[in-house]
């Protein structure tokens, strides 16, 4: 399908067929998904693939029930881990080191280089580190200053920094619907979840939270609730010329 296809195909299923999904398919799906766009490249998310049929009763509980969970034939959890910020800056100030050792002129790179250990070593640090709302709240005065003298990003409360993270996995999780739709598989996110209960199942850790519960299988006719509506297009598209 072209893309235009894709996006039209896909629908928030409700009910599916009790028919099986491929699991190697909705693996490479969930791969795909991980080319997202997503901030600072720090990839704080993890994808549970889950095709065990008691663990699937047990979520479709912890999803309230709904129709789109107890007739899912697979689901996979998306979970954000901003818990992980030292690993993956870690890990992407070596990338990017290497990325400025091989792509970089010799006489530039030790200036680039000083650039990332700074901003993966000392920025992202102090951005993504969470301690009981007090540590955004001294960010929060920090760029209110400094934006008196310039253009500052002013969303460095520790709630912004979580809205962000998740704002990263929702892109991956629309990512994901779109290569099952290419699959011609159906998808249904949920947010209508006991969290919780959802953490416990999965046996997550503490620093890890639920961002949404996708159920896939194959549409049944009366899966989709009608027909697609959308508010006129005029009403949300301004253009600035």
């Amino acid at each position: 399908m072209t893309l235009a296809e894709i996006i039209n195909y896909r629908r928030s299923v409700r009910h599916y067929k009790n028919l099986p999904i491929d699991s190697e398919k909705v693996k490479n799906c969930i791969e795909l998904a991980t080319l997202a766009p997503n901030s600072s490249n720090m990839q704080l998310w993890e994808f549970y693939h889950v095709t065990n049929p008691e663990t699937l009763k047990q979520l479709s509980a912890a999803c309230l029930g709904q129709m789109a969970a107890t007739t899912a034939q697979q689901m996979v959890v998306f979970v954000t881990r901003q818990d992980l910020y030292k690993k993956r800056a870690k890990t992407m100030m070596a990338l990017e080191t290497q990325n400025v050792l091989k792509n970089t002129l010799k006489e530039k790179q030790e200036k680039r280089v000083k650039r990332w250990e700074m901003y993966y070593g000392k920025v992202i640090p102090f951005l993504y580190a969470r301690f009981l709302g007090i540590l955004g709240l001294i960010r929060k005065i920090i760029v209110n200053i400094v934006g008196l003298f310039r253009a500052i990003v002013y969303q460095v409360s520790e709630n912004d920094v979580r809205v962000v993270v998740h704002k990263t996995c929702a892109l991956a999780a629309q990512t994901f619907m779109l290569a099952m739709a290419n699959e011609k598989y159906d998808t249904c996110p949920m947010e209508g979840f006991d969290s919780k209960k959802v953490k416990s199942i999965l046996n997550l850790p503490f620093g890890a939270e639920i961002n949404m519960v996708i159920s896939c299988g194959i549409r049944e006719e009366q899966g989709v609730w009608g027909d697609r509506m959308r508010v006129p297009f005029n009403e949300v598209y301004q253009r600035i010329e």
